[in-house]
């Protein structure tokens, strides 16, 4: 059956020389955990999960308990964390899975405790990662309340904490004002946990940007004065983009910039050109009438729309790459089409491939270029591709 012409292609060998241009940057005694949540950014967790663990990948970090069960089924021989957290009730079938909880409340940590209990686990036998809010105030248990969670691995518990992380909030802040605060009140916290008597093997901090700024140096120095090994988890760049430093008016971190032409985008969105009709001067295109022609036009319709993930606010402002051309939005961007301009570009014919985000000829357009047309970040306009277009892996 012919499908709609919407797809995305994953470049697989793009994914896998990331995930080792990033294993080289992090120091030789710390790990890796590639962020596979909201479906591996869009690109597809069914894809780039295997591609991942066949790169060598040990951990990997999606959002829920859901997402960890189709990672397990997809891959075995991984360790599967659920970094958005599990909430009370899900712990039988995170254990049934062999997931690794993330949690910070007392509540998660019962639930955990009663599942593993009735499953026949013995004393410290379930690995469990506890967040320690440093400061993002989102999630994670507070300095001044960790006592209260520590206090749930007692030596006849089932739980074991095999480790410890954290959020860092601004590590795309150049002067690194925050990170340095944030990194005070972890040390604060890992105290709390030595004075326990808990010996955590890893420590969880840190993302593209401590990655590629080299800021991950620290956070293997703060593990081996606990006597832990970092983790540190890569998501946008993984994918092949560079997260940008604040303040976006001042260059960029010459470590970022080196290693951020290292990096190939994994994920390329395309569709085709269904029809062409020529309009005269007067005529107007798309809902409202937002765009009126003032000369001869040819227009091409696309199978594109807002409810794919193109932004409804791109029409009339951003452009899309046909025979290797960049060819105009024009008017509003429908829930399921959108029209451009091919009056300057030849021989445009029903059929012709259209990049959306990609390369063709000597042209690319990013996922950048269209959270800075949009007014948003990359990870949004990545995570909101519809679901009902098909990924597909080359």
């Amino acid at each position: 059956m012919k499908t709609r012409p919407c797809w995305i292609e994953i470049r697989t060998r793009a994914l896998s020389d990331n995930f080792h241009f990033l294993k080289s940057l992090a120091p030789a005694d710390a790990e890796l955990l590639v962020i596979l949540k909201s479906d591996a950014y869009g690109h597809s967790l069914e894809i780039c999960a295997p591609a991942l663990a066949a790169a060598g990948a040990k951990w990997m970090a999606v959002t829920s308990l859901e997402e960890g069960i189709t990672a397990r089924a997809l891959c075995s021989g991984v360790r599967v964390m659920v970094i958005g957290g599990v909430v009370p009730g899900q712990g039988t079938e995170l254990v049934k899975h062999d997931l690794t909880a993330v949690v910070w409340e007392p509540a998660q940590l019962d639930d955990l405790a009663v599942a593993a209990r009735a499953t026949g686990l013995g004393p410290a036998s379930l690995p469990v990662h506890v967040e320690i809010d440093t400061g993002m105030s989102r999630q994670g248990a507070s300095v001044e309340g960790l006592g209260a969670v520590l206090g749930h691995f007692a030596p006849d518990s089932p739980l074991r904490l095999e480790g410890v992380m954290t959020h860092l909030y601004a590590a795309d802040e150049s002067n690194g004002v925050a990170t340095h605060a944030q990194m005070e009140r972890l040390q604060q916290a890992l105290a709390q946990v030595e004075a326990a008597g808990l010996y955590p093997d890893w420590l969880n901090v840190g993302n593209s940007a401590a990655l590629l700024s080299g800021a991950n140096q620290d956070i293997v120095a703060l593990a081996s004065r606990h006597g832990m090994k970092a983790m540190i988890r890569p998501g946008l760049a993984l994918y092949g983009l560079a997260p940008r430093f604040e303040p976006a008016d001042e260059a960029q971190p010459e470590k970022v910039t080196a290693s951020s032409a290292h990096l190939e985008p994994v994920l390329t969105w395309k569709t085709e050109v269904i029809g062409l009709r020529d309009i005269n001067p007067g005529d107007v295109v798309g809902y409202n009438g937002t765009f009126v022609a003032t000369e001869p036009m040819r227009l091409a319709l696309l199978t594109v729309g807002y409810a794919d993930g193109l932004f409804r606010n791109l029409g009339n402002r951003f452009s899309l790459l046909v025979r290797g051309q960049r060819a105009p939005i024009v008017g509003r961007v429908s829930m399921d089409h959108t029209v451009i301009d091919v009056t300057e570009i030849s021989d445009v014919v029903e059929g012709d491939e259209v990049v959306i985000i990609g390369s063709q000829g000597n042209e690319t357009i990013t996922a950048y270029d269209h959270a800075d047309a949009a007014g948003t970040i990359p990870w949004e306009v990545l995570t909101r591709i519809s679901s009902r277009i098909q990924r597909v892996a080359v």
